[in-house]
């Protein structure tokens, strides 16, 4: 009967591309690939939005950490995300929209000269194209996981190489309408996967497990423990959930252009402002649609440990239901929600590195200026540099290791950043032997420059690397211990 799950896969495959296509016409210039001309309707930008800032690893370890003990504390800190795009939309999006531009960075032009705006753009690509990077590299790792249950089994390689290539199809062709398009779609697939889980959880435990998980405290909202050290060291207290969050969104969603463009690409300032404090309250309702899947999941396997369970982490506890849990063709369903949350962040980080490249580089460091016809080429063919880039270097080898060579080998130390579990890091073809051994690693993440060490063990929430790689809201919670004060994987 797997093969349903397969069939349904394929479609949805199949049906993205032909739609992303279908949604995005026939552009004429440069403006029109990258802002869609200022046309696009605001509910589909802030879906776009969400989609963007959502990772494989958002679906996967939201419910989780309710399972765990987090309960509902990622809503806690999307309310601060909600206060945090208030503040942008009110102050920030009025500054681009009545500018006319198609780059965040084009207000620094402005403002400060070519040469800043040109710089920013450089460190925007250059830091996108090594977190994207990683991101689909640890976006394959739960994928191939599914995929072997299916009995497809597809290196990591071949799974980066078809999401990629399909991805690539509608963003090259389609541009920003074709990326915004896609994006609402995919995520309300993963987003309806999860309410289907709920349904489903909820005819299996009935009012009874609603009530146990009550007790048990999996649906605490607000954490009120007001002690200062616990203020200093969780991020779910409630003054550092609101406080922070509302700081981090303000950042996130206020000057990187992989979120700002896509509000530029609304038809006047107010559907943007609508669509960027929209996208706080769809974030607030995602993670309320997946803790709520954990809590179900913690009376649904009678609270069970994760080791009880068979499962060497958190990250394993939703994919399990969906394989093992799910009726055929649903748990095909949901699957393809996961591989679409990959392909989402995917396309709209190919397309924003286009545009800041055409729209900030270009300008910045020559003279003269291409024609219409000439940009809208150069930014289809950037599309494809920056996506052969993602896949690797010449040889062939995935993005990960295009950071191991730049930094020193720490391609082990992104693979237990992320998964944090030795299984995995045993798994994946292509480490060094010196990642194997836990001991060994721990002295390769040490041997790291500067904050990248930290940012492995999950100390420094705020270095460098970390805060690039936590573009999603999710990510950050990735990168912080939970309530009970036990690391997160």
């Amino acid at each position: 009967m797997r093969q349903l799950d397969l069939v349904v896969i394929v479609v949805y495959l199949i049906g993205i591309a032909w739609i992303g296509l279908r949604k995005a016409g026939r552009q004429k210039s440069a403006k029109d690939y990258f802002v869609g001309e200022g046309h696009m309707p605001w509910w589909t930008v802030s879906f776009s939005v969400v989609a963007t800032e959502t990772s494989v690893l958002t679906v996967i370890s939201v419910p989780g950490g309710a399972y765990s003990g987090q309960g509902f504390g990622n809503v806690e800190l999307a309310l601060g995300y909600v206060i945090g795009r208030v503040v942008v939309a009110t102050v920030l999006i009025p500054l681009y929209k009545r500018g006319g531009f198609v780059s965040a960075y084009q207000y620094l032009g402005d403002r400060f000269g070519l040469k800043l705006q040109g710089l920013a753009s450089v460190t925007f690509v250059f830091t996108r194209l090594l977190a994207e990077g990683v991101r689909l590299f640890a976006s394959a790792i739960p994928i191939k996981l599914l995929l072997d249950e299916f009995g497809v089994h597809a290196s990591y390689r071949v799974i980066i190489i078809v999401i990629t290539l399909i991805t690539v199809v509608y963003t090259y062709l389609g541009g920003i309408k074709a990326v915004i398009w896609t994006d609402a779609i995919q995520m309300v697939l993963y987003l309806g996967g999860a309410v289907l889980a709920v349904a489903v959880l909820s005819a299996h435990v009935g009012g009874d497990g609603y009530a146990r998980a009550l007790d048990a405290g999996k649906f605490t909202l607000f954490d009120t423990d007001f002690t200062l050290a616990h203020i200093l060291t969780s991020p779910f207290a409630l003054p550092t959930a609101i406080v922070g969050g509302a700081i981090f969104a303000m950042a996130s969603h206020g000057s990187d252009q992989l979120i700002v463009q896509r509000v530029l690409a609304t038809r006047t300032l107010r559907e943007g402002q609508k669509a960027m404090i929209a996208s706080g309250v769809f974030v607030t309702i995602q993670f309320a649609a997946f803790s709520l899947v954990g809590a179900l999941l913690w009376s649904y396997n009678e609270g069970k440990s994760f080791a009880e369970l068979g499962l060497s982490s958190s990250d394993n506890l939703y994919p399990e239901f969906i394989l093992h849990g799910l009726p055929v063709v649903v748990s095909g369903l949901l699957v393809a929600g996961i591989l679409g949350a990959a392909m989402g962040s995917l396309s709209s980080a190919l397309n924003s590195m286009s545009n800041s490249t055409v729209a900030d580089i270009i300008h910045s460091f020559f003279r003269t200026t291409p024609s219409e016809e000439a940009l809208l080429r150069l930014a289809r063919w950037m599309t494809l540099v920056w996506a052969t880039l993602m896949l690797g270097r010449g040889d062939g080898q995935p993005a990960a290791h295009v950071v191991q060579g730049a930094l020193a080998d720490p391609a082990d130390a992104v693979v237990e950043r992320v998964q944090g579990r030795q299984e995995l890091v045993a798994a994946v073809p292509g480490l060094p032997a010196a990642a194997r051994p836990p001991e060994v690693r721990v002295g390769a993440v040490r041997a790291l420059p500067g904050r990248l060490g930290r940012a492995q063990q999950g100390v420094d929430g705020g270095a460098f690397l970390v805060r690039r790689l936590a573009v999603t809201e999710a990510q950050v919670h990735r990168c912080s211990p939970s309530r009970s004060g036990s690391p997160r994987p």
